[in-house]
């Protein structure tokens, strides 16, 4: 027995002996959501001080004990503890303990975690694009991001304008766009639904690293990826329809009879005989439909452990509410990555996309103008012309519309693409080198085809004829556009982690872009022969070189090189320091003037990691302060080689039977001719709050911008001088918050709202002298002290109720009764040009956003809203008196005796004091928009698995459905494309309400 025991006692010990015995466990740490590898997770035997940690590739070694724990932790997810259990391999999954600190966001060559980040960078996730139908991505960040400004517009396939805080010049305020890498100036031929993330870096810090590129902001997006481990097939298709919600109120037949013949006695002229014109004609339901868009994106992914691929097909189709126009856009996409080893990477990206655009080409105006008295056609279907009041100036917007139908061919062709290499060696470096391309073709064709044969109504003893105009000829227009763009980025960074307390990321890097483009164009008129309504036979030609022509071309070569180095330093995730310096280059200036050096610094703190933070403050989170310093380089918007002479053609001049064209200086060059300074401040705090389910941010920010590229006339002369010349600031706040709460199981809520306020002041123009640039004809001004393009003329103060009241105030020479009475502004008791003042700005300087958010189970409701205020729109849509046209609604209140109206001037076109640019025409610009909402339902996987699909969601959504605004045109958006001539609605395109039906399926 005693043999037994001692037997039994020693197996126990030699069993003991085996499972205590240090063994060698290797394995990769991944997130347990998305699949990325994990770098730099702590990886501790429990009870003990032996530690590592992952490499690059997530990749971990340690010595522990057979029968011991593993201890996994890394910041921003929930730490594991796992057992040994005598196991030599070990692959660990982590989860989140919170999205906000794991959030990466982009920054210039790289990524970064938000929690590090010293700029302003805010970041959107593809899935928040995805729930907005829209053919450009950028569109649907209209009321997402503090300090960001979107127009949109409802014509197919139009790019919105974007501005980030504010104008930084009068030459352009474009963002720079930079997509996987390549920086481009448009992103049209993305796919919506093939975009993982949209990362805005909006501060001088956080651009300074793109050097004489990033002055207006940077777009950064990142399209989708393969994740690890996974074979994913995805589709997502919406159907929908597009209205006009909101329509110019116009008078109709009876209110236009009414108006012109008060006008007509008002001018002492004879009646309108309106016999014949008995119709009463709505030209926007001519002009307006309901138009069909669809939008649908496909994509087949795959990853495993030596390669990952993606490939990506889209097909949008969108109508415009303007009849007759459409754009189709067919987008692929192929993105392939192969591990060589754990060391090399290779991959590289190819897109081809192509559109079809059919164009109207029908004015809006038109519609807004046309007489509603007319009839449409005649009972044998031929057109009726307009009245003779207008007839040379407006046409019957029916017979435009069907003569000008499938008469234009408008192709576009765009490849892109890069090949990278990555190596990684001694552990911490990364060295890696891509090329891109990218090449575009368009060609476009128009047919202009003979005229219909009309009808003109008889008017007094006129009577009604039928004409056919047999002066007009058929004509051909062929135009043909290339672009060429070459990029090439070299980077070595490294990255490492000491002793858990000190973080350090570096980056060198060299890069060059070359951009070029050529045009070509002409059209030719047949005297001879008509050319017949078939496409095949569009082409110049087609038609004798020796008929009435015109030929056109053009084209640019330029050239950017640049070499950069980035630092970034965390010290116990509380002391954070960025760092940037950039020596950049443009051959758009001379030789001794294309180098500037460039930089940025940025410190933050992290309060909340302090001792003394834990253990006094509760329920915050999180709570960082940042500020940031950066300057950089502005070339964007100007023309290549500035600094060269060029020749332009002039006046003609006849010698003996010979015509000759007089050649001129284009421009003056300025020998010192440089790229713009823009240098810009940032402070701000961030904060999470409740368990990280409140959110808060605050910016303060102030560029300046200085040198401003400009052209003007010198003085005595009529040569255009371009040089620098000025400086312009803009300062601003932005402000955003959110909350993000769970209630019992299944009920999960948000809320969140952004805020932005920018000022944008003239400095100096001219060194301070009384130099202006005038933009829209006088009516947009810039001048020193002043915003950029502010609205510049009369104020109205009422209008002139008697004679008495004229001859008692101030007025023109030649002001009667019934005119609009303008403000004395230097009080000389007369009106004159120099009562012209401020009247406000087309620029929004206020814009918010709110976004609400609700979730049941597998139900889910989004609501989004936007808005802006504090800015004008110009009616300009008003101002015309070339003709008789129709009127708005407003005109039913003119003035017809003494207190009838104190607004509305009186009917009378001869009255020219009245069409002077004054706040007459002017609209307040403010408006709030529910900009999207939608209802969706994602079917349980337990019940899609039965039938192999994943995911399955469907939704239906309404989007722009209804806009508060005192705006009275077609959109409330004020069209900003223009920096010195900005605001003017002179028929601007509809943006519709979509109302829409879409699924996203997984399988």
């Amino acid at each position: 027995m005693k043999r037994k025991v001692l037997l039994v006692l020693l197996c126990l010990f030699s069993i003991n002996y085996v499972f205590a015995q240090n063994i060698k466990v290797a394995g990769k740490v991944t997130d347990v959501k998305s699949g990325e590898t994990l770098i730099g997770v702590s990886v501790t035997v429990k009870g003990s001080t032996i530690a590592t940690q992952t490499d690059v590739d997530g990749n971990y070694s340690i010595n522990a004990p057979s029968n011991g724990t593993l201890v996994f932790t890394y910041i921003g997810f929930v730490t594991k503890e796992v057992l040994v259990s005598g196991q030599i391999r070990l692959d660990v999954k982590l989860s989140n303990s919170n999205q906000f600190l794991s959030e990466v966001v982009v920054v210039g060559y790289g990524t970064q975690k938000k929690i590090d980040v010293t700029g302003s960078i805010t970041g959107v996730k593809g899935e928040e694009i995805e729930k907005l139908v829209t053919t450009n991505p950028v569109s649907a960040l209209q009321g997402k991001v503090a300090g960001l400004t979107i127009v949109n517009s409802g014509s197919p396939g139009s790019a919105p304008t974007v501005r980030i805080r504010g104008i930084s010049s009068t030459n352009s305020a474009n963002p720079l766009y930079v997509v996987d890498g390549i920086l481009q100036d448009n992103i049209d031929y993305l796919n919506p639904g093939d975009i993982e993330s949209i990362d805005l870096l909006r501060d001088a810090s956080s651009t300074a690293i793109y050097g004489l590129r990033g002055a207006n902001g940077v777009i950064a997006i990142t399209t989708k990826k393969a994740a690890i481990g996974k074979t994913t097939i995805n589709f997502q298709s919406t159907i929908g329809v597009q209205h006009v919600t909101d329509r110019i109120d116009l008078v109709d037949a009876t209110g236009f009879k009414k108006l012109y013949t008060a006008q007509l006695a008002n001018l002492n002229a004879a009646p309108f005989d309106y016999t014949n014109y008995t119709a009463n004609t709505n030209w926007q339901d001519v002009l307006l439909r309901d138009a069909a868009i669809n939008t649908n994106s496909l994509s087949i992914s795959n990853n495993n452990e030596k390669s990952s691929t993606v490939l990506n097909i889209g097909y949008n189709d969108q109508d415009g509410v303007v009849r007759n126009g459409n754009y189709k856009k067919f987008i692929a996409r192929l993105n392939e990555e192969i591990k060589i080893n754990k060391n090399i990477k290779v991959g590289g990206q190819l897109m081809g996309y192509h559109f079809r655009a059919e164009p109207t080409v029908a004015s809006i105006t038109n519609a807004l103008w046309a007489a509603p008295i007319v009839p449409i056609k005649d009972p044998n279907g031929l057109y009726y012309t307009m009245p003779s009041f207008q007839r040379a100036q407006v046409g019957n917007l029916a017979y435009n519309l069907d003569r000008n139908s499938n008469t234009a061919i408008n192709r576009g062709y765009r490849f892109n693409g890069n090949l990278f290499a990555e190596i990684k060696f001694l552990k911490d470096f990364t060295l890696k080198s891509t090329v891109y391309t990218d090449l575009g073709f368009n060609n476009s064709r128009a047919y202009s085809p003979l005229p219909f044969t009309v009808v003109n109504l008889g008017e007094g003893t006129n009577p009604t004829t039928t004409f056919f105009d047999n002066t007009v000829r058929t004509s051909i227009n062929q135009n043909t556009f290339e672009s060429r763009k070459y990029q090439q980025d070299h980077t070595l960074s490294y990255d490492k982690e000491f002793n858990q307390k000190h973080r350090v990321n570096a980056l060198l890097g060299f890069t060059s872009v070359f951009s070029s483009s050529t045009s070509v164009g002409g059209s030719r008129r047949d005297t001879t022969l008509n050319v017949p309504n078939d496409p095949n036979l569009w082409y110049l030609g087609v038609i004798n070189a020796s008929n009435p022509s015109s030929n056109n071309g053009g084209g640019f070569e330029e050239s950017n090189v640049g070499v950069f180095a980035r630092v970034s330093y965390a010290y116990s995730n509380k002391y954070l320091l960025n760092a940037t310096i950039r020596r950049d280059a443009s051959s758009k200036f001379a030789p001794a003037n294309r180098w500037g050096t460039f930089g940025s610094v940025g410190l933050g703190w992290v309060a909340s990691e302090e001792n003394f933070f834990k253990n006094n403050i509760k329920n915050i989170d999180f709570f960082k302060l940042r500020a940031a310093w950066g300057r950089l380089g502005n070339s964007n918007g100007v023309g290549s080689n500035l600094y060269q002479q060029t020749l332009a053609g002039g006046d003609n001049a006849v010698f003996g039977d010979n015509v000759y064209t007089a050649v001129s200086n284009a421009y003056i060059p300025d020998p010192n001719l440089r790229f713009e300074i823009v240098q810009g401040e940032d402070l701000g705090l961030e904060l999470k709050a409740l368990n990280y389910k409140l959110s808060f941010e605050a910016t303060l920010y102030n560029k300046t911008t200085d040198g401003i590229l400009t052209s003007f006339v010198l003085p005595g002369t009529q040569d255009l001088y371009f040089t620098n010349l000025g400086k312009l600031t803009n300062k601003g706040v932005e402000l955003s918050a959110g909350w993000d709460d769970k209630i019992a199981q299944n009920f999960t809520y948000g809320i969140s709202a952004n805020f932005g306020y920018n000022k944008n002041i003239v400095n100096s123009i001219g060194n301070n002298s009384n130099f202006q640039i005038i933009g829209n004809g006088g009516v947009n001004l810039t001048e020193s002290g002043q915003s950029v393009g502010y609205f510049y003329g009369y104020r109205q103060i009422g209008i002139y109720q008697t004679a008495a009241d004229v001859a008692n105030s101030a007025a023109f020479s030649n002001s009667a009764a019934g005119d609009i009475k303008f403000e004395d502004i230097n009080g000389d008791g007369i009106i004159s040009p120099l009562d012209r003042t401020y009247l406000g700005t087309p620029f929004p300087p206020y814009s918010y956003g709110l976004n609400l958010s609700f979730g049941y189970k597998g139900l889910d409701f989004i609501a989004q809203g936007q808005g802006v205020a504090g800015n004008k729109i110009y009616t300009q849509r008003r101002a015309s008196n070339f003709a008789i046209l129709n009127y708005e609604s407003n005109r039913l209140n003119a003035w017809t005796t003494p207190g009838s109206t104190n607004i509305e001037p009186i009917l009378n076109s001869a009255r020219g004091n009245n069409y002077q640019f004054s706040t007459y025409f002017l609209e307040p610009g403010d408006y709030f928009r529910i900009r999207n909402l939608q209802l969706g339902y994602t079917f349980g996987q337990n019940m899609m698995s039965k039938i192999g699909v994943k995911k399955l969601r469907v939704y239906v959504s309404g989007q722009n459905l209804k806009t508060w605004s005192k705006v009275t045109g077609y959109s409330a958006e004020s069209q900003i494309g223009s920096i010195l001539g900005g605001g003017a609605d002179n028929g601007t395109y509809p943006v519709p309400a979509i109302y829409t039906f879409g699924l996203n399926l997984t399988f």
